[in-house]
């Protein structure tokens, strides 16, 4: 779902290895996104995780989303706005909150 209704239509645009590298270097594409999000350490921000499963407020992911003081670089999406509406952000950090699970 996440995948669907967030990744596909705005973020891959960005993090996408089509025709490029993607943008720190983690791809948003089905069938890679996952293995670039949960557990994985972030190439901006040192020490800090990705998607951190049962923990959205210490996922790298949703700072960035959510423009938290001390995040490396700009919100997410870096074009924005608009960002992701309330809702999207509260889908994602359902997800990680979930244990973010590989579906």
């Amino acid at each position: 779902m996440i995948q669907t209704q967030i990744f596909d239509p705005g973020c891959a645009t960005c993090h996408t290895d089509v025709g490029r590298t993607p943008a720190g270097g983690l791809n948003l594409r089905p069938g890679s996104s996952f293995a670039g999000l949960v557990n994985v350490a972030s190439t901006g921000q040192p020490g800090a995780v990705r998607v951190v499963p049962g923990n959205p407020n210490t996922s790298y992911l949703v700072q960035k989303l959510e423009g938290a003081a001390g995040i490396a670089g700009l919100r997410m999406p870096r074009n924005g706005p608009p960002y992701l509406t309330d809702a999207q952000v509260k889908m994602i950090r359902d997800w990680i909150a979930a244990g973010a699970p590989n579906s």
